[in-house]
């Protein structure tokens, strides 16, 4: 199949999927304690958090009344730090006798072994953790010095249980950029089958830390290592869904890239607003459990989300890839929303002129 062909029919598939736009993916944003202040928090969680824990009750009555032949989706709970509540588990039986299958992404810092038995037993069956490095890296993101003992120690028994759909996610940066095939062989040694890798977006706290973002060089220095290490056996090596990469689609990724926030993708916030991924800026909120009933928002909002015309503007405006690139992740659209925060491809296209080689 040729490069165009294969691109024209994406095109076509994005397009039949949008119209379609099934809800998959519904996020939980139970709580925004966190025991952690990690430096490139989006949310700058804490652990007195100005907002209360929504009660349970309140999201499963949101569940209740999604469409029954929409019921067959994976509800992911994040925080915060989930597993600071201690109700996850009655949450978690009530989201499976409804049918729904249901995850944590977690910091790992209280992820036990009883704690373990006790979400599975509940019907828990998918974890993400994060590691951001090799202990001082890891530790310096995530702003404190046990971090990278209990995350290891997280990470060992999820990794062994076979019930269990878990994968491990990496926040790339200039500290542990020099780090990534260390990582990948830590991650081999403890049985990992599937790592992620994000770059940081300067959002929340690390707008102030620029060292969190990658320089063109490093972005594809990335790239590089993410092509090679799929090539491996052992472990499913992916970047993230974050952002279009130009000529890496295929070689970082299984598919290329659809942004399917508000298209497959929804999420109840902490205070019941009712949006697509939890990073995405809050301006893009489409309504509020406590006011509106949410399979009307997901059947007949989100047009932003569906319609990406409106983010031909700035350095996206006359773009020859927005066919393809559809101004990228829309957790990349903060503030005024003059133009994209950071533009993956563009960046690529740099490093690439820089040594004088096509960008490949």
């Amino acid at each position: 199949m040729t490069g165009l062909l294969k691109q024209g029919l994406f095109r076509a598939f994005r397009r039949y999927e949008t119209r379609r736009h099934e809800l998959s993916y519904l996020f939980w944003e139970c709580t925004t304690r966190c025991n952690l202040s990690c430096l490139h928090c989006g949310s700058d969680c804490a652990i007195d958090s100005l907002h209360a824990d929504m009660p349970s009750e309140d999201f499963l009555k949101v569940l209740q009344g999604i469409r029954k032949q929409e019921r067959n989706l994976m509800v992911v709970i994040t925080g915060g730090e989930p597993l600071l509540r201690k109700d996850l588990e009655s949450a978690g039986r009530e989201i499976r006798k409804l049918g729904m299958r249901w995850g944590i992404v977690s910091n790992g810092l209280l992820y036990t072994a009883e704690r373990q038995n006790s979400l599975l037993n509940a019907g828990m069956g998918a974890l993400t953790l994060s590691l951001d490095g090799l202990g001082n890296s890891h530790n310096w993101l995530r702003n404190n010095k046990n971090s990278f003992s209990l995350v290891s120690r997280a990470i060992a028994l999820a990794a062994n249980h076979p019930r269990l759909n878990f994968d491990v996610v990496t926040c790339v940066n200039q500290r542990n950029i020099d780090e990534l095939q260390a990582i990948h062989d830590f991650l081999n040694r403890m049985n990992v089958k599937a790592w992620r890798l994000f770059t940081i977006a300067p959002i929340g706290r690390a707008s102030h830390h620029p060292e969190l973002q990658l320089t063109p060089s490093q972005m594809k220095a990335l790239m590089e290592f993410i092509s090679e290490a799929r090539k491996q056996q052992g472990i499913d090596v992916k970047f993230s869904c974050e952002a279009y990469t130009g000529p890496w689609e295929y070689k970082v990724r299984d598919t290329a890239f659809f942004c399917r926030a508000g298209i497959n993708i929804a999420s109840v916030l902490i205070d019941g607003s009712i949006s697509a991924c939890p990073n995405i800026d809050r301006s893009f909120v489409q309504g509020n459990i406590y006011l509106d009933d949410f399979t009307e928002i997901w059947e007949n909002r989100f047009h932003d989300f569906r319609n990406r015309e409106w983010a031909r503007k700035g350095n996206c405006g006359n773009c020859p890839e927005f066919n393809d690139c559809q101004g990228n992740g829309m957790h990349l659209w903060h503030g005024d929303k003059d133009k994209v925060l950071v533009c993956h491809a563009g960046m690529l296209r740099e490093s690439s002129a820089a040594q004088g080689k096509p960008s490949t």
